[in-house]
């Protein structure tokens, strides 16, 4: 895929990233709770994960007008999913929480894998002129 090609694709993946991030996070922890929800019973870490999610959600959309302008952020989006998905796999290997090692830890690597792959680097990323 040339640098255009993925520059075409970029701000189309950023939306999406971006309304998955608002709109269905919530969603997949009432849904499927043992692959999205890291605590049983009553806790205030789910909405605190949404509000964070929904916040970059918004600014990823936001951003997707101008993905060269933005690079900071795709890439604090891109190695923040991927540290976050190293910290909850480790945990998920604890008994009870192997549900998400098949929901959210791959959910975040594929975002952080499909962000990089198309943002462009080096002298790509810093058109001259």
């Amino acid at each position: 895929m040339t640098s255009d090609e993925r520059l075409t694709y970029l701000p189309i993946a950023m939306v999406a990233v971006g309304i998955i991030f608002i709109a269905g996070i919530y969603p997949l922890m009432i849904i499927w709770p043992s692959g999205w929800t890291w605590h049983t019973g009553h806790s205030d870490y789910p909405m605190m994960i949404v509000g964070v999610y929904a916040t970059l959600g918004v600014f990823l959309i936001v951003g997707a007008r101008d993905p060269m302008a933005n690079l900071s952020l795709i890439w604090f989006t891109v190695w923040s999913s991927f540290v976050h998905a190293a910290i909850m796999a480790i945990q998920a290997l604890e008994p009870g929480h192997h549900g998400h090692l098949i929901g959210d830890v791959p959910a975040l690597i594929v975002v952080a894998i499909v962000l990089a792959a198309l943002t462009p680097r080096g002298a790509a990323a810093h058109p001259v002129g």
